[in-house]
């Protein structure tokens, strides 16, 4: 079965909070999801174009394992940390699947 990835994008829109986000993602909220989700791996990434953007990648074996981990209550406590937390900052979701990878 192909990998799943699921996609969590954010927009940051005061530059003056963007470093306090990055080391909330980085020291609290990511070690948390990875430990919530039991995740083959997750990165982050800023948006050259757009520097307010910041999106989270988190790859699960497959679909199912997935839409399990997005739909139980980890999930549920993750959104609403997320929401006390950084209550200005919106986000998107998106589920994808691998469709192919190559390495160069």
């Amino acid at each position: 079965m192909p990998a799943a990835i699921f996609v969590v994008r954010a927009t940051v829109p005061d530059p003056a909070r963007r470093d306090a986000f990055d080391r909330w993602y980085r020291d609290v909220h990511l070690p948390d999801a990875l430990k919530s989700f039991g995740v083959r791996k997750a990165w982050r990434v800023w948006s050259l174009v757009d520097p307010a953007v910041h999106q989270a990648m988190y790859q699960f074996d497959d679909v199912a394992t997935m839409e399990r981990a997005v739909g139980g209550d980890e999930m549920k406590r993750l959104v609403a940390d997320f929401n006390r937390d950084w209550p200005d900052v919106t986000r998107t979701r998106e589920s994808l699947v691998l469709a192919q990878s190559v390495d160069g």
